[in-house]
């Protein structure tokens, strides 16, 4: 539990600079997927615990995105912070989609990385991203 001393000013706007951060990435990745010819199903779905950040389709595929946004690529690039959990966690949450909206479907799962720093903007969409050959 958190008590008034645990977080101080600094660190609630960082963490609110952070969430907006990633607002504005996921809004930015919808439209670029928009612009390719995608249908956005659903932004944000969630099943108990775990989230798909885009739900999509093109053509006769689902799309699951996952979306990584930072403000640079000072620390590597955004992609490289989906770590085996949250692979796992996005074909969960894919399957249980696929289940609850009775779907026959083939499903991919994608990475988008943003990076949004100082009046740049660049996106990174890397489709079948949990292949072994990435």
């Amino acid at each position: 539990m958190l008590n008034n001393k645990s977080i101080n000013h600094n660190t609630l706007k960082l963490m609110a600079e952070h969430n907006e951060t990633g607002i504005k990435g996921e809004e930015l990745a919808a439209t670029f997927l928009k612009n390719k010819g995608y249908l956005i199903l659903e932004t944000n779905w969630r099943f108990k615990h775990l989230e798909a950040d885009i739900i999509a389709t093109i053509d006769k595929t689902l799309v699951v995105a996952e979306v990584k946004t930072r403000k640079s690529n000072y620390f590597g690039e955004p992609e490289t912070f989906v770590n085996k959990q949250k692979q796992k966690n996005l074909i969960k949450t894919a399957n249980e989609y696929i289940i609850r909206n009775n779907l026959d479907l083939e499903v991919r799962l994608d990475v988008i990385s943003v990076i949004l720093g100082n009046n740049q903007m660049k996106i990174n969409h890397i489709e079948d991203a949990f292949l072994s050959s990435h």
